[in-house]
């Protein structure tokens, strides 16, 4: 998710969405149709989303976050065209149905975790502040990034180090944070973050040595590919012809599902060998639309968190076929 600058500490978090326009501009085609915001943060999508609208226009918000919550509670008490859902884009069904809705205009997803969370020490997210270690997205959920470390079994931390963070030397910092947790808990950013530095022994320039270490644990505690995934299936499924899919991702795992998942259902079915296929049935539902597209110069300067964002945009045909499902 992404949003940005953040003022001093102790005072509100504000932030401007990376590929704001962009991402509005693909997304809203119909002034008059229900979109969807999976990824609501402080609003800056939605907002700009609900003044491309008409008055007819519908919008939901959804997000784990009770902090984003709050901030969507605000928007939907001044605009009635807004609505909010407290969950994961993973639960867009639920969502939907919440509104009575069959199928939307288009989905909006900005993944990963946003400027007011990183920037906020009381949450866990960076290495950077030190804080509690807690790393949920929604905290009312189980269990912390600390708890998840105190119980773990050594091989299941190097796993989730690799898989996650694909971090080399994930059996060393695993083996270490077993060892030292049998002295002490380790309950704060600081103390994670000093451990993985003394258990990598070759730093990456320009990288702090925890980055890939809190960047995996924070995946998997939020279960965020796993969301990635059913989110995107949801969504498509639900698509009106015309319809769009716009997803912004921020690093290579997030990024290889996506282009993954939009490739394939651009390709259309994929039919045995030796099967006759005819025309129609060769044909897809969607269709990629444009290239990969990533934050522009200035918007990199003005954020150096946006040089790592990429955004995919994926439509449904219109054609004379009522919406189907995605296989």
């Amino acid at each position: 998710m992404t949003d940005d600058r953040t003022q001093k500490e102790g005072a509100a978090f504000a932030h401007r969405s990376v590929l704001l326009d962009a991402a509005v501009d693909y997304l809203v085609s119909d002034p008059e149709g229900s979109y969807v915001d999976g990824t609501f943060g402080r609003g800056g999508h939605s907002r700009l989303i609900l003044e491309r609208l008409s008055e007819h226009g519908q919008l939901l918000g959804i997000d784990k976050d009770p902090e984003a919550i709050r901030a969507a509670e605000q928007l939907a008490a001044g605009d009635a065209r807004f609505a909010w859902f407290h969950g994961s884009f993973a639960d867009l069904d639920q969502a939907l149905q919440s509104r009575s809705w069959e199928t939307v205009s288009g989905v909006l997803m900005d993944l990963g975790v946003s400027s007011p969370q990183l920037d906020d020490a009381s949450r866990g997210f960076s290495f950077l502040r030190d804080g509690p270690l807690d790393m949920r997205m929604d905290p009312t959920q189980s269990p912390s990034a600390a708890q998840w470390l105190a119980e773990a079994d050594e091989a299941d931390i190097a796993d989730v180090l690799w898989r996650y963070g694909e971090e080399r030397f994930s059996r060393r910092i695993a083996r270490m944070v077993v060892a030292r947790r049998d002295e002490e808990p380790l309950e704060t950013t600081r103390a994670l973050a000093e451990l993985v530095s003394e258990a990598v022994p070759k730093k990456e320039k320009h990288k702090h040595p925890a980055t890939r270490t809190f960047q995996a644990i924070r995946i998997f505690i939020n279960r965020e590919l796993e969301d990635l995934e059913r989110g995107l299936k949801i969504a498509a499924e639900r698509l009106l012809p015309g319809g769009r899919l716009v997803v912004i991702s921020f690093h290579s795992l997030e990024d290889r599902v996506v282009k993954r998942f939009m490739r394939d259902l651009a390709k259309g079915p994929r039919m045995p060998k030796g099967v006759p296929v005819t025309a129609e049935q060769e044909a897809s539902e969607f269709r990629l639309v444009g290239k990969a597209m990533k934050a522009s110069a200035g918007e990199i300067n003005d954020n150096v968190r946006a040089r790592s964002a990429v955004m995919r945009v994926l439509e449904r045909v219109k054609n004379d076929k009522s919406p189907q499902g995605v296989a």
